[in-house]
């Protein structure tokens, strides 16, 4: 098996291991919930501005939907597992590799998820619970590296899209990704791929997510500064508010 193959399969692996220990400790799963749900408001809190642009909400709502929040991808997750060598063996090798880089985003995600949630004191969150959290972990270059692996994802779709015979070889995968098993992956790698197309060059939209997360990650981990005061995130009343 390729070595593309392996860390794919590796990162997965930690992301099985994650599930399976939150199923065991359901008030861990609900703290685990509570927390997606909680992240999925800030990203919106944070993002209020592109999710309303012409321009780059649908990019937004593509992170929004796809990487944050309590959403349910072991269906997806299991698919990939099940045929990886085939995605190795049929997608273009610019495609694997961004399927890596998510792997390895996805798996680190569901680690600081898992051990952030450990230290929550209920499924109860609002911005100084939330940023207390982070800081419980003492993980702020696994931070930094979420953040730059949320980047390189962003800026291999926007590479992608400069690629015209990426786009036609995708297009072409359609039969034998979902004769192969590959359908979800083939929806989600398409629906990346035309959103941050339809952007025209997604440099400023890069930009603006590297600055605010650093941002935000720099206060989170900064014990003499007030979340809530720093307006970064949202607050409790924000957080009893369904998400639409």
């Amino acid at each position: 098996m390729s070595s593309d193959a392996d860390r794919i399969l590796s990162e997965l692996a930690v992301v099985d291991a994650e599930r399976r220990r939150r199923a065991a400790d359901p008030d861990l799963a609900r703290r685990v919930f509570a927390l997606k749900a909680y992240q999925q408001l800030r990203f919106s809190h944070t993002y209020a501005d592109l999710l309303t642009s012409e321009r780059y909400a649908p990019a937004a709502r593509f992170f929004l939907d796809e990487l944050y929040g309590p959403n349910d991808f072991t269906r997806r997750d299991a698919q990939f597992a099940r045929v990886v060598p085939a995605l190795v063996r049929l997608f273009p090798r610019e495609i694997v590799q961004t399927v890596a880089t998510l792997s390895r985003l996805h798996a680190l995600s569901e680690s600081l998820d898992t051990e952030m949630a450990l230290s929550l004191p209920s499924v109860v969150l609002d911005a100084d619970v939330y940023a207390e959290g982070w800081r419980s972990t003492g993980r702020a270059r696994d931070r930094e590296q979420q953040i730059a692996l949320t980047l390189e994802v962003a800026s291999a779709l926007d590479a992608l899209t400069r690629k015209v015979l990426i786009r036609n070889s995708l297009r072409l995968m359609r039969g034998p990704a979902r004769a192969a098993g590959l359908s979800e992956l083939q929806v989600f790698l398409e629906m990346g791929f035309d959103t941050f197309r339809a952007m025209r060059g997604a440099s400023e939209f890069i930009r603006i997510v590297d600055e605010r997360e650093h941002t935000l990650a720099r206060t989170l981990f900064d014990d003499r500064v007030s979340a809530s005061v720093s307006g970064l995130l949202p607050d409790a009343a924000d957080a009893r508010r369904p998400h639409r």
